[in-house]
């Protein structure tokens, strides 16, 4: 991985009346420069100044009428890049100020234009911070927010992988109380529905714009990131795949290429133990795993969570997204599958991991015994 784009909302960066959390901002600051020191270059997208501007003017809601929008963008903005100029001089990084509109898109010679300025300052070891021009827009309410923004910085620039942190540990499969989706292979009806807005008085969007963030950049070849800011220092967990978020793969790809993000990214929960005629199902026949083919459960994981798929020699042969929770795989080891159909009450095959959210890391089932 050489380039990625990082956005970071409102929530994170302002710590309310007109103050920024200027511990969070040295913390990313310090994930930042760890990623430099990997050889990644790095573009920051920072929201924050219409909402540190509103604390400055005591105004407790976002403002409706777009002059007293763009006045508080203008007071608050100084304010931002001042934070992010000092936290990034600490480590030694120039810090440059970058404002955009959606015209800067939407035009070809323009856009030409961003992306060999922000070439530039990468070569010269330079950060770009990057925000909407929300002080003379007239597109703001409309532009969505810098979700939008920064997938379509990522597509310009050809970041390989845009993280988008936020107050929520990712996507979730229902806003109040469900669980967290920790790949999706493609932006579906059904991932959309997941989504919902902000409820923020001082920020738009939430995670509906996100997920149409992940859709821009996934159809650009771009790998999305989605998780929780509160502890901005993993920066460098997210990249080695240890982080817990959401992972969207790029589009266009073969079912195949998607399933490499899948064994590579997601952290496991925990593990799941298969037979030798499952093991040859899946690796030779690109089969779904059954209920009937596994043998044994180790660790704690919930439905949509990640898991390592092994032998019956302790090698993992697989990763996968698995439809139940260990304690819902306890209960029915040892049954064939009509006696699982019959108990539960099924209409459809008891598939534990569905081959579309199965990747495989050896070839053949052959190549295990070898």
């Amino acid at each position: 991985m050489n380039r990625v784009v990082i956005k970071l909302g409102t929530g994170l960066l302002s710590a309310g009346n007109g103050e920024i959390r200027s511990e969070r901002i040295s913390q990313i600051c310090s994930g930042v420069d760890a990623l430099r020191r990997l050889g990644i270059e790095v573009i920051l997208v920072s929201s924050g100044a219409v909402g540190l501007g509103m604390g400055k003017l005591a105004l407790q809601s976002r403002p409706q009428q777009l002059s007293l929008l763009r006045a508080c963008a203008s007071i608050g903005q100084s304010e931002l890049m001042h934070a992010w100029k000092s936290s990034l001089g600490n480590h030694g990084v120039l810090a440059a100020q970058i404002l955009l509109t959606r015209e800067d898109f939407n035009e070809h010679a323009r856009s030409n234009k961003v992306r060999e300025t922000i070439n530039t300052l990468l070569e010269k070891g330079v950060i770009p911070v990057v925000n909407e021009n929300d002080s003379i827009s007239d597109d703001e309410l409309k532009f969505g927010d810098n979700d939008v923004l920064s997938a379509l910085l990522a597509s310009l620039c050809h970041a390989e992988l845009l993280i988008i942190l936020t107050t929520a540990k990712g996507l979730m499969t229902s806003p109040s109380s469900g669980i967290l989706v920790p790949f999706v292979s493609e932006i579906c009806p059904k991932i959309e529905k997941m989504a919902e807005g902000t409820t923020s008085p001082t920020a738009v969007g939430g995670m509906a714009t996100k997920i149409e963030a992940a859709k821009v950049a996934t159809k650009s070849g771009c790998a999305v990131f989605i998780g929780s800011g509160e502890t901005p220092g993993r920066l460098p967990q997210i990249i080695e795949g240890q982080a817990e978020g959401t992972f969207f793969a790029p589009a266009g790809l073969a079912l195949n290429q998607r399933k490499k993000w899948l064994a590579f990214f997601p952290t496991p929960k925990g593990s799941i133990e298969i037979d030798e005629g499952a093991c040859k199902a899946i690796l030779d026949n690109g089969a779904s795993l059954l209920a009937s083919g596994v043998v044994r459960i180790s660790g704690q994981f919930g439905r949509s969570d990640v898991v390592s798929i092994l032998d019956q020699k302790g090698k993992i042969i697989a990763r996968g997204i698995c439809r139940f929770a260990s304690n819902e795989l306890t209960s029915i080891l040892g049954l064939d599958n009509e006696k699982i159909l019959e108990i539960h009450g099924w209409s459809n095959r008891p598939e534990v991991v569905h081959r579309d959210f199965l990747a495989p890391l050896v070839t053949k089932a052959s190549s295990v015994t070898e």
